[in-house]
């Protein structure tokens, strides 16, 4: 088993040359947009478009001095051209080449996590059908409730991600916005027409309205949904840790030939991958706080947030891509263990199948404080019993729980063995687990 890491074609979309090559691009729609408006002749244009390049080291020693990075850019864009320079950046503020350019980025890079969220769904989807009727016990406050399949487990997650992913195609539209609208975003030194054809190249929208920066809460609600997103992956990620308990075992990560679980203890099979992930949601979820205190800004514009953004954006995406891909061949290759399963479910000689039972003595006119009341007397006779490590099946492989039952005097007047039996039938669990799987996966 391979498995697949973080994808180079998400952290290339973070390096300074793609920064650059964003603002390359935001500038030259802008150029494009100013000659379709009349402004820049056409020979000038085309040299521009055909010409402009730039340097990083250029850049990087330009900044040395001017202190401005934006300016230090189009220095060195201006160095690669000739007099057509003069348009290179015409009635535009910093902020529009930076935040348009951005604005690429995340678009690029929240659609590879779109595609990684569908993959995960996939193999969600695969493992659910797989297991359909695979039966466990289900547990509420860490504690055996009532037997479900593994499959239907499985189907939550896959809903929950169908949240996110409708989530994450909404933040999209959120994100996919760019601003040409000038240093106080009131298009004093540029038409809206401009900012209109420059985004419509660019395949972004126009923010109906800007002062001097994109608005950041478009950019928390980006780190809001990759931190939910992240939390969801860390759920499913703590239930296979439990699973692979060595007192529960009922799953286990993928356990390679030759893999090594400890340097001392050479028996130890640990759950490393979904470790790893638990760790890697709770860094994804930081990036959401600076994110919104990034909304607060002073006035039109002050620049508290830009140093954030130089972390968290890139971060966050490779982060969130790394943990994706992590878990999709946790689930991929998780080896599920039917046997302990059944096991566990039957462990606690047969409380599970205890509100089935209640559930009897109000059709046969008890009413449910009495029926709960011989109900729960019976099953701490039980637990007295497992407390002292006894077996909780007979010679006969009846479990305990149904033997107090039987031999219950007050429950035998209302119902008879026939009826008692009858409550301890697992299909009763698992008879509408068809209907539940056509809701989920349409």
């Amino acid at each position: 088993m391979v498995e697949r890491y973080a994808r180079k074609e998400m952290s290339d979309k973070w390096t300074m040359q793609a920064k650059y090559q964003a603002w390359m691009d935001v500038e030259k729609a802008v150029v494009k947009a100013w000659n379709k408006l009349g402004l820049i002749p056409d020979d000038d244009c085309a040299k521009i478009i055909k010409n402009a390049g730039f340097s990083i080291e250029r850049i990087d020693a330009i900044e040395a001095v001017t202190r401005h990075d934006l300016i230090a850019f189009t220095t060195s864009v201006s160095e690669t051209l000739g007099e057509e320079s003069r348009w290179f950046h015409y009635g535009m503020t910093s902020s529009d080449t930076v935040d348009t350019a951005v604005a690429l980025q995340m678009v690029s890079s929240l659609e590879l996590i779109i595609e990684d969220v569908k993959m995960v769904m996939e193999s969600i989807k695969k493992r659910a059908y797989e297991h359909k009727l695979t039966l466990m016990v289900g547990r509420s406050h860490g504690i055996h409730g009532e037997p479900i399949t593994f499959g239907l487990v499985l189907a939550v997650w896959y809903d929950e991600m169908q949240r996110h992913l409708t989530n994450l195609e909404q933040t999209m539209e959120t994100i996919r916005v760019g601003q040409i609208s000038g240093a106080m975003g009131n298009f004093a030194h540029a038409p809206l027409e401009l900012e209109e054809l420059a985004c419509a190249e660019l395949g972004l929208q126009p923010a109906p309205a800007s002062n001097q920066v994109i608005q950041r809460d478009r950019y928390a609600r980006l780190a809001t949904a990759l931190a939910l997103l992240a939390s969801s992956i860390e759920k499913f990620a703590v239930q296979v840790r439990h699973w692979q308990r060595t007192e529960v075992y009922e799953c286990e990560e993928y356990f390679a030939q030759g893999q090594k679980g400890s340097s001392a203890m050479p028996h130890k099979r640990n759950p490393i991958l979904t470790e790893n992930i638990t760790g890697l949601a709770r860094i994804i979820r930081a990036f959401a706080i600076p994110a919104m205190e990034n909304v607060a800004l002073w006035h039109e514009r002050d620049i508290s947030h830009s140093s954030t953004e130089r972390f968290w954006l890139p971060d966050s995406f490779i982060t969130t891509d790394f943990m994706l891909h992590r878990f999709n061949s946790v689930i991929a290759n998780l080896t599920v263990m039917p046997a302990n399963m059944m096991k566990n479910l039957n462990l606690t000689g047969g409380l599970v199948f205890s509100q089935r039972v209640l559930l009897e003595l109000p059709k046969a006119g008890v009413s449910r404080e009495d029926a709960y009341r011989i109900i729960q007397r019976n099953a701490m006779k039980v637990w007295e019993e497992i407390q002292q490590g006894k077996a909780t099946t007979n010679e006969k492989g009846e479990s305990l729980y149904l033997q107090y039952l039987l031999a219950d005097s007050e429950l035998r007047e209302k119902l008879t063995e026939v009826q008692i039996r009858e409550c301890f039938d697992f299909g009763y669990y698992t008879k509408n687990v068809e209907k539940i799987f056509a809701r989920v996966f349409k």
